[in-house]
């Protein structure tokens, strides 16, 4: 197969996804399951439109040129116009889920279970043995002093009543802490070596139904109360925000100019503008486009984003202009690049898969500019006139926790692309 076969095959194929997409969205019902049917095929409608957009460009020497160049930036318009409404929406779930998790505690840690009680055996200690003139004068002893007792005993008992038995139960009771009696009503003593089987005396108030601990309290202050209003506010902002976008998108199908774009894109599906050019190679053109982006990256702060923790990522994160922060735009410029990269090598390869290790410099460059256009949002929100101070901190934690996230980005982006340096050399 030649390169403008090769070209041609790709680029139909790709035509032929953005109608399929554009006949769902417009076939697509009002209810639930067509609301979820009309995202899904302006997902796909955006991802041919951005495959079909940089082939154009990456592969330009190929193709006419004042074709390329007059739908080039119309699909770049397209897939723009349909992002938006994701992203807003997007945005707004990433940033309620982080103030959750930054404002509300860790479940308390349970105790550890006590090792069971393990019983030491005490040897006997060895008594001698008396001789029976003794034992025959010890016996006569206890005899007789029993008799005077059990005479004794019966006289209380008959002066004190019914009572006797109670009283002698409450005190022994009493005396002995519940412990198990033995044989003459005395408790039996506890072995070395074990743990008293009584449960200890803990607090009443560390100590819920039954003997089981409370929760731990949830702390009040004024983070928990400044996140629900940061939460609102940015609710409010991102879902107004999300609604135009959303008649945008709306608009722009209904306008000539997405009109414009499916006739050509339709014209693309069945015949590709190729220059005469029997000799051409794809290679030299993918080799370019890997060739930028080695160039973009080597811009970057590998050896600063290398670091767990990197404090160079939050400086700019509160200026006092709306404009992106300028660390972020070269990274940015990356993730663009790499995905022309990407598509160049689909194009090259064909069904091959692609490599893991772009995959996953290609994810954490999303969770990157995710995340960085979520702290220009919390940052965006924090200059709200006339907010409360509880507020004003609670977005001021958000967007120092969305810059660690792309302090996070960084690092994972490093590690994915120095393994993809050394498996290449």
């Amino acid at each position: 197969m030649t390169a403008g076969e090769a070209l041609s095959v790709y680029l139909q194929d790709q035509a032929t996804d953005f109608l399929r997409s554009l006949r769902l969205h417009r076939e697509s019902s009002t209810d639930a399951q067509g609301a979820e049917e009309s995202l899904a095929a302006a997902r796909a409608l955006r991802r041919a439109s951005r495959r079909v957009g940089a082939t154009l460009h990456t592969f330009r020497p190929l193709l006419d040129p004042e074709w390329t160049e007059s739908l080039r930036p119309e699909l770049a318009w397209l897939s723009g116009t349909l992002a938006r409404e994701h992203a807003y929406a997007a945005r707004l779930e990433r940033l309620l889920t982080a103030l959750h998790r930054l404002s509300t505690p860790p479940p308390p840690t349970p105790p550890e279970p006590a090792p069971a009680p393990v019983a030491v055996p005490v040897p006997l200690p060895t008594v001698p043995h008396p001789a029976p003139a003794a034992v025959a004068a010890t016996t006569a002893v206890g005899t007789s002093a029993g008799g005077a007792s059990a005479g004794g005993t019966s006289a209380r008992g008959a002066a004190a009543g019914g009572n006797s038995g109670a009283g002698a139960s409450a005190v022994g009771s009493s005396a002995v802490g519940n412990r198990p009696a033995g044989r003459d009503g005395w408790a039996q003593p506890t072995p070395l070596g074990t743990r008293d089987p009584r449960p200890s005396a803990a607090p009443a108030a560390a100590q819920g139904p039954r003997g089981q601990e409370k929760p731990a309290k949830k702390p009040s202050g004024p983070l928990a109360v400044g996140a629900a209003k940061a939460a609102a506010l940015l609710e409010r902002q991102l879902t107004l925000a999300r609604t135009r976008a959303h008649s945008a998108a709306l608009q722009a199908f209904g306008s000539s100019r997405f009109h414009a774009v499916a006739d050509n894109v339709a014209v693309l599906a069945s015949e590709v503008p190729l220059r005469a050019a029997p000799d051409a190679d794809l290679k030299p053109l993918a080799a370019a486009a890997e060739y930028h982006l080695a160039e973009a990256v080597a811009w970057l702060p590998l050896v600063q984003a290398g670091l767990p923790y990197n404090a160079e990522a939050l400086v700019h994160g509160l200026a006092a202009d709306t404009a992106p922060d300028a660390q972020d735009a070269p990274w940015l410029k990356v993730r663009s690049l790499l995905r022309l990269h990407r598509y160049a090598q689909e194009v090259v390869d064909g069904d091959t898969a692609p490599d893991t290790r772009l995959v996953l410099a290609g994810q954490a460059l999303d969770l990157h500019r995710e995340a960085a256009e979520a702290a220009e949002a919390a940052a965006s929100a924090a200059r709200t006139p006339r907010i409360a101070p509880a507020t004003a901190y609670a977005l001021g934690v958000l967007h120092a926790d969305q810059r660690h996230e792309v302090e996070a980005a960084r690092f994972a982006f490093q590690r994915a692309w120095l393994r993809e340096s050394v498996t290449t050399r």
